[in-house]
């Protein structure tokens, strides 16, 4: 029998803690390790209990869970950090991917889509809830043509493409390179190449044109 996932519920609202917990705690392979009511509460109980996914609210007391996940981030940059939150506002979303968060899940989904998000960070991957993925296409508006490969005749080929989605999907260099029998100076220059190729820098535009090409959720 296989370990459970270990989560750690960060929310300042007792009832809705105890809502997650229930909603946890029913799934056989999940169990809820520790609860905190605050951001700082929750970086501490992380960094003395390494659980497998930190289920974050965002509107918080003493630290709000932007900061807290930034500050986990930077101390344990291994670990799954998961959002739970009512904004539907792209702002808080493209925050939130810098600060490094692996899964943005809306309050207001279904019990079934909190439970698919978390097996999906902890299995290293990130997740969108599909009520955002609308609003994120139309803040990419402007970019559309290029964030979908449209960049004056240089396309990515498929091996660049296969690299840039297990990016996106959260793997690391070395992974990929094991994945496709190849080198890390391989999976390197094929996302150099990639992203030169669409104009883009950073993790959360990589993210968003996996959004756009509709990678962000690997089955």
């Amino acid at each position: 029998m296989t370990d459970k996932l270990r989560i750690i519920i960060a929310e300042d609202h007792n009832t809705v803690r105890e809502g997650l917990r229930l909603i946890v705690e029913a799934q056989d392979d999940m169990e809820v390790c520790g609860e905190a009511g605050d951001g700082r509460a929750a970086i501490e109980l992380a960094r003395r209990l390494a659980p497998d996914v930190v289920l974050m609210d965002i509107s918080m007391p003493e630290l709000n869970g932007l900061l807290a996940a930034a500050k986990l981030k930077r101390t344990q940059p291994d670990i799954k950090i998961l959002t739970l939150t009512r904004h539907t506002d792209t702002a808080y979303l493209n925050e939130l991917l810098h600060a490094g968060v692996s899964g943005y899940v809306l309050k207001q989904s279904a019990s079934t889509e909190l439970i698919r998000a978390i097996r999906a960070v902890a299995a290293g991957g990130n997740y969108l809830d599909p009520a955002m993925t609308g609003k994120v296409f139309n803040s990419f508006t402007e970019k559309r043509g290029k964030l979908r490969g449209d960049t004056g005749g240089e396309k990515l080929t498929e091996r660049e493409s296969e690299i840039l989605r297990h990016i996106a999907l959260g793997y690391s260099n070395n992974e990929i390179a094991e994945k496709f029998d190849i080198s890390v100076k391989t999976v390197e220059a094929h996302k150099a190449n990639s992203l030169k190729k669409l104009n883009i820098r950073s993790r959360k535009e990589i993210i968003s044109y996996a959004i756009l090409q509709g990678w962000m959720r690997e089955n």
